[in-house]
């Protein structure tokens, strides 16, 4: 493993969607530094007072832009355009102040959710314009993104509304935001709706307390069909159907599968062409070692090998239980997944249960087998894929020992492999709490993005000196082009709202009609 010089981050500090860019806010500024070089491109002058204030900081889907929000304002910058800066002031009354902001289906939109649900307000960074639409479903930091949701390609809006006790589901046209089409879908109390990845199906999923039932929608807003709960069996295990429903849906990168989990050890995974089960997950509470399945443990002592930390893992030999929850913690008894996730091949799905948070299933879904297990001897607290490279991911672990290290893991790698990033920061231990993100990009070997509040660094997966980095083998320059923003005219302010919160349907407009062949009479 090879490692970049370490630079002076905050707890504001990450790398771009698109692997280009590192950026960080300072006291006073936003400092935008080039991954490749490790120089800084742009300063970016703020007001103390507003810079000591951010609470969010995020960038755009394209990596063209940049967010940071206060309670009374929002900032928009460009990464490589001095000229643009957009400003949104008072976004949000100050009895009812925002609790989710974020970029829309593209960097010419913000998104913002009021509390208590009293509207979204979705921001046209181009034309000065705002929409606002009354109640919507779901508006809090952690459930907002499950009330919306952007179409690829064609950026249609479907938005999930409360009003009078009953959900409607409304498509928003992608350049004015009115409403285009909506209906009461067949649901008591929807938790959620998405877009399948490639746009062909509308996805809407019932609480849990309801049963079982996600219902699918063309994009012109017409029912296709419903899946009300696993049609087959686990072996040896009986399924309830009329049990707590959907709780967790995910989607593969590349739209063939959707996986559901319930409250259960199974999920259910379907394919999306016909959403039919056709596949089903069962978590064993007891495994046995095969030949086709890799079960590692974390040993309980962590060793070193000079300044580096090391958490050795042993393969296991005999049946082995997962284990459980700590002892102290939550009363609350809980079951079921709380993560699903694709690789971007859709060929592996990493799965965490709540009953044994320490634990990490790996399947491959084409065949349906179990291919690993890791176990670890602290909660799991953040699992992610690589973005473009199939069959590889890093694991994050909770409590003080692991802050600052990560497990990296593929199929071929022998286990997991532990990367401490530790031993390179000054006096040798994290400033704070510590977050890594992998750098987007095709070349190999793999790199990530590692901050913990005070510094920041890369590291590649590269074993030799040949291997090509992302960042150049030199000490970056401390400053270099720092061009100052100028003001520019666009500040966008809350009073040009243009309600668009009707029921009526308007038309399907230029939305696709997957029923068009009955119109036409033919069969």
């Amino acid at each position: 493993m090879r490692f970049s010089p370490v630079l002076k981050s905050s707890p504001h500090c990450l790398p771009s969607p698109d692997g280009r860019w590192i950026a960080t806010l300072r006291p006073s500024s936003v400092v935008i530094r080039e991954v490749e070089s490790l120089n800084v491109f742009r300063s970016i002058k703020l007001s103390t007072a507003f810079a000591g204030n951010v609470t969010t900081f995020v960038w755009s889907p394209s990596s063209e832009r940049i967010l940071l929000a206060s309670a009374h304002e929002i900032h928009v910058f460009s990464a490589a355009d001095a000229n643009f800066h957009a400003t949104i002031r008072s976004p949000s009354s100050s009895t009812a102040r925002s609790t989710f902001i974020d970029f829309g289906a593209t960097d010419r939109e913000a998104c913002i959710c009021s509390a208590h649900g009293i509207k979204l307000s979705i921001f046209n960074l181009t034309t000065s314009k705002v929409v606002e639409i009354s109640n919507p479903k779901f508006h809090t930091t952690v459930s907002a993104a499950r009330g919306f949701s952007f179409r690829r390609r064609t950026h249609h809006l479907a938005l999930l509304t409360r009003t009078s006790g009953r959900d409607t589901i409304s498509i928003h046209s992608p350049d004015s935001r009115e409403v285009q089409r909506s209906w009461n879908p067949d649901v008591i109390d929807a938790q959620g709706l998405s877009w399948t990845p490639d746009g062909k199906w509308l996805a809407v999923w019932e609480s849990a307390s309801q049963g079982h039932k996600v219902l699918f929608f063309t994009p012109d807003g017409h029912k296709y069909r419903d899946w009300c709960g696993p049609l087959q069996h686990a072996s040896g295990e009986v399924q309830d159907r009329l049990g707590a429903g959907v709780k967790l849906v995910a989607f593969s990168a590349d739209s063939q599968y959707m996986a559901i989990g319930d409250f259960s050890r199974c999920i259910s995974v379907l394919h999306t062409s016909i959403t039919t089960q056709q596949l089903l997950l069962h978590h064993p509470t007891v495994l046995e070692p095969k030949d086709t399945v890799q079960i590692w443990q974390e040993q309980i002592d962590s060793a070193s090998k000079g300044d580096v930390a090391t958490f050795p893992f042993v393969q296991a030999s005999q049946p082995v239980s997962p284990p459980g929850r700590a002892p102290g913690g939550t009363s609350e008894l809980k079951s079921g997944p709380h993560t699903i996730l694709f690789d971007c091949s859709a060929a592996l799905v990493a799965v965490i249960l709540d009953d044994a948070p320490s634990t990490l299933w790996i399947w491959d879904v084409s065949v349906v087998e179990l291919r690993a297990v890791l176990m670890f001897h602290s909660e799991i607290s953040r699992v992610e894929w690589h973005p473009v490279q199939s069959e590889l991911l890093f694991v994050k672990c909770e409590g003080n020992n692991y802050n600052g290290v990560i497990f990296i893991w593929d199929p071929l790698s022998g286990g997991p492999q532990t990367m401490d990033f530790r031993s390179l920061l000054p006096d040798r231990k994290t400033g704070g709490k510590s977050s890594v993100f992998w750098l987007k990009s095709n070349r190999e070997p793999a790199s990530l993005f590692f901050a913990d509040g005070k510094n920041c660094l890369l590291a590649s997966l590269a074993d030799t000196d040949e291997e090509a980095l992302p960042w150049q083998e030199h000490q970056p320059t401390p400053s270099i082009n720092m061009n100052q923003p100028t003001e520019s005219p666009l500040d966008i302010m809350p009073g040009s709202a243009e309600e668009s919160d009707e029921s009526s349907d308007l038309g399907v407009g230029e939305l696709d009609d997957t029923f068009h062949f009955k119109k036409n009479g033919i069969e």
